[in-house]
Protein backbone atom coordinates (compact mmCIF):
# COMPACT_ATOMS: atom_id res chain seq x y z
CA UNK A 1 0.00 0.00 0.00
CA UNK A 2 0.95 3.51 -0.85
CA UNK A 3 0.88 6.58 0.74
CA UNK A 4 -1.90 8.63 -0.55
CA UNK A 5 0.06 11.53 -2.27
CA UNK A 6 -1.19 14.67 -1.31
CA UNK A 7 2.12 16.38 0.27
CA UNK A 8 4.94 18.27 -1.28
CA UNK A 9 7.55 16.97 0.29
CA UNK A 10 11.39 17.35 0.56
CA UNK A 11 14.10 14.30 0.27
CA UNK A 12 14.57 14.83 4.01
CA UNK A 13 14.11 12.32 6.83
CA UNK A 14 14.12 13.53 10.41
CA UNK A 15 14.96 11.05 13.15
CA UNK A 16 15.89 12.98 16.16
CA UNK A 17 15.49 16.15 17.55
CA UNK A 18 16.15 18.39 20.50
CA UNK A 19 14.87 22.08 21.48
CA UNK A 20 15.34 24.20 17.93
CA UNK A 21 17.77 21.19 16.44
CA UNK A 22 17.04 18.96 13.97
CA UNK A 23 18.97 16.00 12.25
CA UNK A 24 18.31 13.44 9.29
CA UNK A 25 19.33 9.84 8.76
CA UNK A 26 22.17 11.57 7.21
CA UNK A 27 23.21 12.94 9.96
CA UNK A 28 22.82 16.77 9.11
CA UNK A 29 21.53 19.35 11.62
CA UNK A 30 19.13 21.77 11.14
CA UNK A 31 17.75 25.04 12.77
CA UNK A 32 13.91 24.59 13.17
CA UNK A 33 12.74 28.27 12.55
CA UNK A 34 9.41 26.58 11.69
CA UNK A 35 8.69 24.38 14.39
CA UNK A 36 6.22 22.33 12.23
CA UNK A 37 3.71 25.04 11.76
CA UNK A 38 4.14 26.40 15.18
CA UNK A 39 3.21 23.19 16.71
CA UNK A 40 6.61 23.21 18.74
CA UNK A 41 6.65 25.53 21.65
CA UNK A 42 8.55 24.52 24.34
CA UNK A 43 11.31 22.50 21.91
CA UNK A 44 11.77 19.52 20.60
CA UNK A 45 11.98 16.37 22.96
CA UNK A 46 12.10 18.55 26.14
CA UNK A 47 13.41 16.40 29.06
CA UNK A 48 10.26 17.52 31.22
CA UNK A 49 7.77 16.81 28.47
CA UNK A 50 9.06 13.18 27.69
CA UNK A 51 9.70 12.06 31.20
CA UNK A 52 5.83 13.32 32.07
CA UNK A 53 4.87 11.57 28.60
CA UNK A 54 6.63 8.36 29.01
CA UNK A 55 5.24 7.95 32.93
CA UNK A 56 1.76 8.87 31.40
CA UNK A 57 2.11 6.21 29.59
CA UNK A 58 2.99 3.34 31.83
CA UNK A 59 0.55 4.13 34.12
CA UNK A 60 -3.12 4.50 31.68
CA UNK A 61 -2.53 6.19 28.07
CA UNK A 62 -6.37 6.30 27.40
CA UNK A 63 -9.90 6.05 28.67
CA UNK A 64 -13.18 7.81 27.24
CA UNK A 65 -15.06 10.70 28.53
CA UNK A 66 -17.35 8.05 29.92
CA UNK A 67 -15.40 8.49 33.50
CA UNK A 68 -13.69 11.25 35.43
CA UNK A 69 -10.32 12.22 34.05
CA UNK A 70 -8.51 14.41 36.74
CA UNK A 71 -5.87 15.77 34.22
CA UNK A 72 -8.47 17.40 31.83
CA UNK A 73 -9.12 19.73 35.36
CA UNK A 74 -5.56 19.99 36.10
CA UNK A 75 -5.26 21.54 32.23
CA UNK A 76 -7.69 23.68 32.72
CA UNK A 77 -6.53 25.24 35.96
CA UNK A 78 -2.97 25.71 34.15
CA UNK A 79 -4.26 27.19 30.91
CA UNK A 80 -6.80 29.17 32.98
CA UNK A 81 -3.74 30.86 34.77
CA UNK A 82 -1.64 31.00 31.80
CA UNK A 83 -4.04 32.86 29.88
CA UNK A 84 -5.89 35.08 32.49
CA UNK A 85 -9.25 33.10 31.98
CA UNK A 86 -9.93 31.33 34.69
CA UNK A 87 -13.52 31.96 34.61
CA UNK A 88 -13.90 30.33 31.48
CA UNK A 89 -14.64 26.50 30.78
CA UNK A 90 -12.65 24.03 28.69
CA UNK A 91 -13.47 21.22 26.34
CA UNK A 92 -10.96 19.03 24.95
CA UNK A 93 -10.76 17.99 21.87
CA UNK A 94 -7.90 16.44 18.94
CA UNK A 95 -7.04 19.58 16.80
CA UNK A 96 -7.12 23.11 15.95
CA UNK A 97 -9.87 22.08 13.08
CA UNK A 98 -11.96 20.35 15.85
CA UNK A 99 -11.74 23.30 17.76
CA UNK A 100 -13.11 25.58 15.47
CA UNK A 101 -15.71 22.93 14.16
CA UNK A 102 -16.99 22.84 17.96
CA UNK A 103 -16.27 26.54 19.06
CA UNK A 104 -18.97 27.12 15.62
CA UNK A 105 -21.52 24.45 16.26
CA UNK A 106 -21.95 26.09 20.45
CA UNK A 107 -22.01 29.38 19.19
CA UNK A 108 -25.03 28.05 16.80
CA UNK A 109 -26.74 26.33 19.67
CA UNK A 110 -26.22 29.66 21.56
CA UNK A 111 -28.27 32.20 19.90
CA UNK A 112 -30.17 29.71 17.57
CA UNK A 113 -28.37 31.10 14.04
CA UNK A 114 -26.62 29.70 11.16
CA UNK A 115 -24.86 32.37 9.85
CA UNK A 116 -20.99 32.98 10.61
CA UNK A 117 -18.48 36.11 9.29
CA UNK A 118 -15.00 35.08 8.81
CA UNK A 119 -12.24 36.80 6.77
CA UNK A 120 -10.71 36.61 3.28
CA UNK A 121 -7.03 34.97 3.64
CA UNK A 122 -8.81 32.96 6.64
CA UNK A 123 -7.37 29.61 7.25
CA UNK A 124 -9.42 27.72 10.32
CA UNK A 125 -9.20 23.61 9.50
CA UNK A 126 -10.31 21.26 7.13
CA UNK A 127 -13.30 19.71 8.96
CA UNK A 128 -17.04 20.76 7.50
CA UNK A 129 -17.51 23.79 8.82
CA UNK A 130 -14.01 25.38 9.40
CA UNK A 131 -13.02 24.45 6.02
CA UNK A 132 -16.22 26.37 4.80
CA UNK A 133 -15.49 28.80 6.79
CA UNK A 134 -11.94 29.18 5.07
CA UNK A 135 -10.83 31.19 2.43
CA UNK A 136 -9.63 28.61 0.11
CA UNK A 137 -11.71 27.19 -2.27
CA UNK A 138 -9.50 24.96 -3.81
CA UNK A 139 -9.76 23.07 -0.21
CA UNK A 140 -13.58 23.14 -0.04
CA UNK A 141 -15.42 20.20 -1.21
CA UNK A 142 -18.58 20.78 -3.12
CA UNK A 143 -20.27 19.17 0.26
CA UNK A 144 -18.34 21.69 2.18
CA UNK A 145 -20.27 24.69 0.68
CA UNK A 146 -22.55 26.48 2.15
CA UNK A 147 -24.35 30.09 2.25
CA UNK A 148 -24.06 31.14 6.22
CA UNK A 149 -20.28 31.62 5.88
CA UNK A 150 -19.70 34.92 4.88
CA UNK A 151 -16.66 36.35 3.77
CA UNK A 152 -15.38 40.41 4.30
CA UNK A 153 -11.81 41.89 4.40
CA UNK A 154 -9.90 41.49 7.16
CA UNK A 155 -9.49 44.68 8.98
CA UNK A 156 -13.01 46.95 7.36
CA UNK A 157 -14.84 47.78 10.27
CA UNK A 158 -16.96 49.45 7.79
CA UNK A 159 -17.86 46.26 6.03
CA UNK A 160 -18.53 44.90 9.45
CA UNK A 161 -20.75 47.34 10.62
CA UNK A 162 -23.04 47.01 7.19
CA UNK A 163 -23.10 43.15 7.07
CA UNK A 164 -24.73 43.14 11.36
CA UNK A 165 -27.00 45.60 9.74
CA UNK A 166 -27.73 43.58 7.16
CA UNK A 167 -28.47 40.30 8.62
CA UNK A 168 -29.17 41.78 12.34
CA UNK A 169 -30.59 38.83 13.71
CA UNK A 170 -29.11 36.03 12.06
CA UNK A 171 -25.31 35.71 12.81
CA UNK A 172 -23.96 33.17 15.38
CA UNK A 173 -20.75 33.95 15.46
CA UNK A 174 -17.85 36.26 13.82
CA UNK A 175 -14.55 33.85 13.94
CA UNK A 176 -11.40 35.53 13.00
CA UNK A 177 -7.56 34.97 13.53
CA UNK A 178 -5.22 37.36 16.25
CA UNK A 179 -3.05 37.29 13.53
CA UNK A 180 -3.41 35.05 10.33
CA UNK A 181 -0.79 32.85 9.37
CA UNK A 182 -1.45 30.37 6.63
CA UNK A 183 -2.63 34.05 4.79
CA UNK A 184 1.39 35.14 5.49
CA UNK A 185 1.15 36.47 9.05
CA UNK A 186 -1.78 39.23 8.59
CA UNK A 187 -2.66 40.97 11.79
CA UNK A 188 -6.31 41.74 12.73
CA UNK A 189 -6.06 45.48 13.86
CA UNK A 190 -7.01 45.93 17.49
CA UNK A 191 -9.63 48.31 17.16
CA UNK A 192 -10.99 45.93 14.09
CA UNK A 193 -11.06 43.64 16.63
CA UNK A 194 -12.25 45.43 19.32
CA UNK A 195 -15.04 46.60 16.72
CA UNK A 196 -16.04 43.12 16.92
CA UNK A 197 -16.68 42.25 20.46
CA UNK A 198 -18.53 45.95 20.47
CA UNK A 199 -20.43 44.17 17.22
CA UNK A 200 -21.14 41.04 18.63
CA UNK A 201 -22.42 42.33 22.09
CA UNK A 202 -24.92 44.73 20.24
CA UNK A 203 -26.22 41.81 17.94
CA UNK A 204 -25.80 39.13 20.19
CA UNK A 205 -23.30 37.14 18.25
CA UNK A 206 -20.16 34.99 19.35
CA UNK A 207 -16.91 36.22 19.13
CA UNK A 208 -14.98 33.04 18.39
CA UNK A 209 -11.11 34.20 18.83
CA UNK A 210 -8.99 31.27 16.33
CA UNK A 211 -6.11 31.16 18.55
CA UNK A 212 -4.56 27.45 16.96
CA UNK A 213 -1.43 29.28 15.34
CA UNK A 214 -1.16 32.67 17.38
CA UNK A 215 -2.01 31.13 20.80
CA UNK A 216 -0.21 29.34 23.19
CA UNK A 217 2.14 32.27 23.79
CA UNK A 218 3.18 32.86 21.09
CA UNK A 219 2.87 36.41 20.19
CA UNK A 220 4.41 37.06 23.77
CA UNK A 221 0.30 36.51 25.16
CA UNK A 222 -1.73 33.56 25.74
CA UNK A 223 -3.70 34.78 23.03
CA UNK A 224 -2.19 37.41 20.44
CA UNK A 225 -6.30 38.32 20.56
CA UNK A 226 -5.22 39.54 23.87
CA UNK A 227 -2.84 42.19 22.48
CA UNK A 228 -6.91 44.46 21.95
CA UNK A 229 -7.97 44.31 25.35
CA UNK A 230 -11.03 42.48 24.88
CA UNK A 231 -12.62 39.04 25.48
CA UNK A 232 -13.75 36.65 23.36
CA UNK A 233 -16.67 34.42 24.07
CA UNK A 234 -14.52 31.17 22.65
CA UNK A 235 -10.78 30.61 22.32
CA UNK A 236 -9.96 27.59 20.00
CA UNK A 237 -6.82 26.02 20.41
CA UNK A 238 -3.79 23.40 19.60
CA UNK A 239 -0.73 22.88 17.62
CA UNK A 240 1.77 24.49 20.44
CA UNK A 241 -0.97 23.40 23.27
CA UNK A 242 0.86 19.69 23.13
CA UNK A 243 4.33 20.62 21.34
CA UNK A 244 3.43 17.91 18.62
CA UNK A 245 1.04 15.84 20.87
CA UNK A 246 -2.66 15.39 18.70
CA UNK A 247 -4.88 17.82 20.92
CA UNK A 248 -7.12 20.67 20.55
CA UNK A 249 -9.56 22.89 22.90
CA UNK A 250 -11.88 25.58 23.44
CA UNK A 251 -11.75 27.82 26.44
CA UNK A 252 -15.90 28.88 26.87
CA UNK A 253 -16.75 32.02 28.68
CA UNK A 254 -19.35 31.67 31.70
CA UNK A 255 -22.22 32.64 29.66
CA UNK A 256 -22.64 29.27 27.74
CA UNK A 257 -24.66 27.07 29.50
CA UNK A 258 -23.65 23.42 28.64
CA UNK A 259 -25.98 20.34 28.04
CA UNK A 260 -24.79 16.72 27.96
CA UNK A 261 -24.26 15.70 24.26
CA UNK A 262 -24.16 19.27 22.76
CA UNK A 263 -20.24 18.63 21.91
CA UNK A 264 -18.64 15.72 22.28
CA UNK A 265 -15.48 13.72 21.19
CA UNK A 266 -13.97 9.94 21.71
CA UNK A 267 -9.74 10.65 22.14
CA UNK A 268 -10.26 14.45 23.45
CA UNK A 269 -9.11 15.01 26.57
CA UNK A 270 -7.40 11.56 26.86
CA UNK A 271 -4.84 10.50 29.77
CA UNK A 272 -2.00 10.69 27.34
CA UNK A 273 -3.24 14.01 25.55
CA UNK A 274 -3.78 15.68 29.18
CA UNK A 275 -0.19 15.00 30.86
CA UNK A 276 1.72 16.25 27.19
CA UNK A 277 -0.36 19.47 27.65
CA UNK A 278 0.23 19.80 31.18
CA UNK A 279 4.20 19.18 30.48
CA UNK A 280 4.03 22.70 28.05
CA UNK A 281 1.80 24.58 30.53
CA UNK A 282 4.36 23.68 33.24
CA UNK A 283 7.60 24.18 31.22
CA UNK A 284 6.04 27.52 29.61
CA UNK A 285 5.39 29.28 33.38
CA UNK A 286 9.09 27.82 34.66
CA UNK A 287 10.90 28.85 31.72
CA UNK A 288 9.47 32.14 31.01
CA UNK A 289 8.38 31.19 27.31
CA UNK A 290 6.17 33.92 26.61
CA UNK A 291 8.67 36.81 27.77
CA UNK A 292 10.90 34.51 25.65
CA UNK A 293 8.97 34.80 22.28
CA UNK A 294 8.21 38.57 23.40
CA UNK A 295 11.91 39.20 24.05
CA UNK A 296 13.07 37.29 21.02
CA UNK A 297 10.38 38.17 18.22
CA UNK A 298 11.19 42.23 19.15
CA UNK A 299 14.85 41.43 18.66
CA UNK A 300 14.20 39.70 15.07
CA UNK A 301 11.82 41.73 13.99
CA UNK A 302 13.89 45.17 14.51
CA UNK A 303 16.87 43.04 12.53
CA UNK A 304 15.05 41.93 10.25
CA UNK A 305 13.45 45.44 9.32
CA UNK A 306 17.53 46.63 8.54
CA UNK A 307 16.78 44.47 5.62
CA UNK A 308 16.84 46.40 2.77
CA UNK A 309 15.15 43.69 0.56
CA UNK A 310 12.69 43.27 3.18
CA UNK A 311 9.02 44.73 1.66
CA UNK A 312 7.49 44.37 4.85
CA UNK A 313 8.15 42.52 8.10
CA UNK A 314 4.59 42.01 9.95
CA UNK A 315 3.85 39.84 13.01
CA UNK A 316 4.49 39.62 17.21
CA UNK A 317 6.23 37.73 18.86
CA UNK A 318 8.15 34.77 17.18
CA UNK A 319 5.11 34.52 14.74
CA UNK A 320 6.60 36.58 11.81
CA UNK A 321 6.26 37.46 8.55
CA UNK A 322 8.95 38.75 5.71
CA UNK A 323 7.48 39.83 2.45
CA UNK A 324 9.85 40.13 -0.24
CA UNK A 325 10.10 41.93 -3.61
CA UNK A 326 9.68 38.28 -5.39
CA UNK A 327 8.67 35.42 -4.93
CA UNK A 328 9.99 33.29 -2.06
CA UNK A 329 10.37 29.64 -2.94
CA UNK A 330 13.91 29.76 -4.03
CA UNK A 331 14.91 31.01 -1.23
CA UNK A 332 13.46 29.34 1.21
CA UNK A 333 14.77 26.01 -0.81
CA UNK A 334 18.27 27.09 -0.38
CA UNK A 335 17.73 27.91 3.42
CA UNK A 336 16.70 24.37 3.67
CA UNK A 337 19.37 22.36 1.27
CA UNK A 338 22.20 24.95 1.52
CA UNK A 339 21.70 26.76 5.33
CA UNK A 340 19.74 23.40 7.14
CA UNK A 341 17.37 25.89 8.31
CA UNK A 342 13.82 25.32 8.69
CA UNK A 343 11.03 28.31 7.43
CA UNK A 344 8.35 28.30 5.42
CA UNK A 345 6.03 29.96 2.66
CA UNK A 346 2.23 31.42 2.76
CA UNK A 347 -0.50 32.15 0.40
CA UNK A 348 1.63 35.03 0.21
CA UNK A 349 3.78 33.73 -2.55
CA UNK A 350 6.28 36.53 -1.52
CA UNK A 351 6.26 35.85 2.50
CA UNK A 352 8.48 34.20 4.49
CA UNK A 353 6.97 32.78 7.60
CA UNK A 354 9.09 31.97 10.28
CA UNK A 355 7.68 30.17 13.62
CA UNK A 356 10.01 28.97 15.68
CA UNK A 357 9.74 27.32 19.32
CA UNK A 358 9.02 29.36 22.16
CA UNK A 359 12.17 28.69 23.97
CA UNK A 360 14.57 30.36 20.80
CA UNK A 361 17.86 31.62 21.95
CA UNK A 362 19.63 34.84 20.82
CA UNK A 363 22.10 32.85 19.43
CA UNK A 364 20.23 30.37 17.01
CA UNK A 365 18.81 33.82 16.03
CA UNK A 366 21.19 35.53 14.97
CA UNK A 367 22.31 32.00 13.22
CA UNK A 368 19.31 32.39 11.24
CA UNK A 369 19.81 35.98 10.62
CA UNK A 370 23.29 35.80 8.97
CA UNK A 371 22.10 32.79 6.81
CA UNK A 372 19.02 34.94 5.83
CA UNK A 373 21.21 38.11 4.94
CA UNK A 374 23.77 35.67 3.34
CA UNK A 375 20.92 34.06 0.41
CA UNK A 376 19.61 37.54 0.43
CA UNK A 377 22.72 39.20 -0.86
CA UNK A 378 23.18 36.52 -3.74
CA UNK A 379 21.19 37.16 -7.12
CA UNK A 380 17.35 36.21 -7.68
CA UNK A 381 16.56 32.89 -9.22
Amino acid sequence: MNMFDVYPVYDIDLQRAEGAWIWDTQGTKYLDMYGGHAVISIGHTHPHYVKTITEQLNRIGFYSNSVIIGLQQELADRIGKLSGKEDYALFLCNSGAEANENALKLASFHTGRKKVIAFKGSFHGRTSLAVAATDNPNIVAPVNETENVLFLPLNDESALEETFAQYPDQIAAVIVEGIQGVAGIIPAHENFLRTIRTLCDRYGAVYVADAVQCGCGRTGTYYSHNWAGVDADIYSMAKGIGNGFPIGAIAIAPKFTPKYGMLGTTFGGNHLACAAAIAVAEVMQQENLMENAARMGDYLIQELQKIPQAKQVRGKGLMIGIELPYESAALRKKMLLQEHIFVSGSGNKNTVRILPPLNLTKEQADIFLKAFHKLLAEPAD
